[in-house]
């Protein structure tokens, strides 16, 4: 089958690889700032080159012989994977010795090449950038990441140096799972176990994953999109501006996604912090199963704990599926695809307008619903007017508040009859004169 063509951003940190991946790409998919590092995982975009996909991978910064956290295996990883490097350096500093360290890692490979020198806004840069050309790279171009100059030939370039292949097809519209959770509690060691390899950078150190990272992976015979998202914490945890951008990520991402995989550590219970993010899960209408990780080093005291604490959990997220797991050992991830799937299965459902009356009715005839000034709340008509999440429109007499007990009630009747466990109901209220 056609591949389509891959060309990877590298270079030593903050020389601009993320604003140069983001103006290739034409969004802000990668957390840009000032500080070294704030990349760390491979980023995948896509863009079109004389009417050619080709995929571009973001990648942090590539420090040779200084790899605490493992960055640099995830740096060469996407390097062999690519058919294009732009190695990227900085035009307004000049050549530098970490970039010809750089350049040593890259060179043996054999991968194709364009250097491109940044910041070409520069005075510095226009007049000093041909000691660029003592690395022995052909193919040089001046760009400014942050303005789009020099883009046109550096498109130019990248598109003589990529193979000739044919567009693929786009792929098909899989349904979107999210793995969130607090920081450190497991959710790119689950995505690596999930992939079978090193697709998101692990670590024991809390916030490593800021950039959200999509993956297709296969559970039980379909196929779906996992993304592992950013830690989220409180803004009065953070710990400086680009975790902030990287929390503002994360939370978009849930919101484009189908499933919630709210990983929680079970040594530590269900905390607030895994309940804010239920929270979000619900507020924002996604589903949800729950991967308790770390459940193989639970003692007695913990598991108790645990237990006490999980009704709270149970009741924010609809009494969703629970699936115990160990990220270190991938002991029970083997039962994850039957409990993701039946709960999007759940998540689409779709009813008949008769059936929903029927169901509204009964609710109705079990427990009658609230009086307001000696008038009777009444529903004339009612249909369902989406899935993901099952939404119905409701036509009655006067509005029900959001915060209204009996609104709570018809939702819980909803779920309980239509068994959406792990699913949120949405009911839109008009009114509507007899």
């Amino acid at each position: 089958m056609p591949r389509t063509p891959t060309a990877a951003i590298v270079g030593r940190p903050n020389v601009g690889k993320s604003t140069l991946f983001n103006r290739l790409v034409g969004r802000r998919q990668a957390i840009v700032h000032d500080q070294p590092g704030v990349t760390r995982d491979r980023i995948v975009g896509s863009t079109e080159l004389d009417g050619r996909r080709v995929d571009l991978i973001d990648t942090g910064g590539l420090v040779p012989g200084d790899d605490p956290l493992g960055l640099n295996r995830q740096v060469m990883a996407a390097v062999e994977e690519s058919d294009l490097l732009l190695f990227v350096v900085d035009g307004k500093e000049g050549l530098v010795a970490a970039d010809r360290r750089v350049w040593d890692e890259l060179r043996p490979l054999g991968k194709p090449v364009v250097l491109v020198v940044n910041k070409g806004d520069t005075r510095l840069a226009q007049e000093g950038h041909g000691e660029f050309y003592a690395l022995g790279v052909a193919e040089l171009v001046l760009v400014s990441a942050e303005h789009g100059g020099g883009l046109g030939d550096l498109v130019e370039a990248m598109a003589a140096l990529l193979p000739e292949e044919p567009v693929e097809e786009a792929p098909p519209d899989l349904p979107r799972l999210a793995i969130v959770g607090r920081p450190n509690v497991g959710k790119s060691s689950i995505l690596n176990r999930l992939v079978g390899q090193e697709r998101a950078l692990v670590s024991d150190r809390p916030g490593t994953t800021r950039d959200p990272v999509d993956t297709v992976v296969g559970l039980g015979g379909r196929e779906y999109l996992l993304t592992d998202t950013a830690g989220i914490r409180r803004r009065s945890r953070m710990t400086g501006a680009p975790e902030e951008l990287a929390v503002m990520m994360a939370r978009r991402q849930l919101e484009s996604s189908d499933l919630a995989l709210l990983v929680i550590d079970a040594s530590e219970g269900v905390t607030s912090g895994d309940l804010a993010i239920a929270g979000a899960v619900n507020e924002l209408g996604r589903a949800a199963v729950v991967l308790v990780n770390k459940w193989d080093l639970l003692d007695e005291e913990s598991r108790r704990r645990l237990e006490e604490s999980w009704p709270r959990l149970a009741l924010v997220l609809h009494e969703p599926t629970r699936v115990n797991v160990s990220a270190l050992t991938g002991r029970g991830l083997e039962r994850l695809a039957e409990p993701v799937a039946a709960t999007l299965d759940r998540f689409a459902t779709r009813l008949t307008t008769a059936a929903v009356n029927r169901l509204l009715e009964e609710a109705l005839r079990r427990q009658p619903p609230p009086s307001h000034q000696g008038r009777p709340w009444k529903v004339y008509y009612a249909t369902q007017v989406s899935a993901g999440p099952p939404t119905f429109l409701l036509f009655a007499n006067r509005r029900l508040p959001l915060t209204s007990s009996y609104r709570r009630y018809l939702e819980n009747r909803l779920r309980a009859e239509l068994d959406l466990a792990g699913v949120p109901v949405r009911l839109v209220v008009k009114q509507r004169s007899a």
